[in-house]
């Protein structure tokens, strides 16, 4: 396994993780994989792969860059209420995993 695969498998283990600990019991593997994929290139950058859940400034940036542009939802409120109720579940985890909280927000997002 490349260094880059190990890297990826740790980071979806820490994301099922917490996924699991936010109550998940149904987690769909292709589409964690897939939001996984989608961070590799940021995989060697921690501060990338963890959401700060009490940080307004961080919020927002979840909001816009994902909610709004990788799910099309744009109403403000909507991507609010997602941002903070998904942080809310995993207030257990204190370093959020990015992955986890994409995949909260996109099933909370129907």
């Amino acid at each position: 396994m490349s260094e880059l695969n190990a890297k990826l498998a740790k980071f979806k283990a820490e994301a099922l993780g917490q996924l699991e600990k936010a109550g998940e019991s149904d987690i769909d593997d292709a589409v964690l994989s897939k939001l996984v994929n989608n961070l590799k290139l940021v995989i060697d950058n921690k501060d990338a792969l963890s959401v700060a859940g009490s940080d307004p400034k961080e919020m927002e940036t979840v909001r816009r860059n994902f909610i709004v542009k990788k799910l099309g939802i744009d109403d403000e409120e909507k991507g609010k209420a997602i941002c903070a109720d998904v942080a809310k579940k995993m207030s257990d985890s204190r370093m959020k995993n990015r992955a986890a909280f994409y995949y909260l927000c996109m099933k909370h997002a129907g």
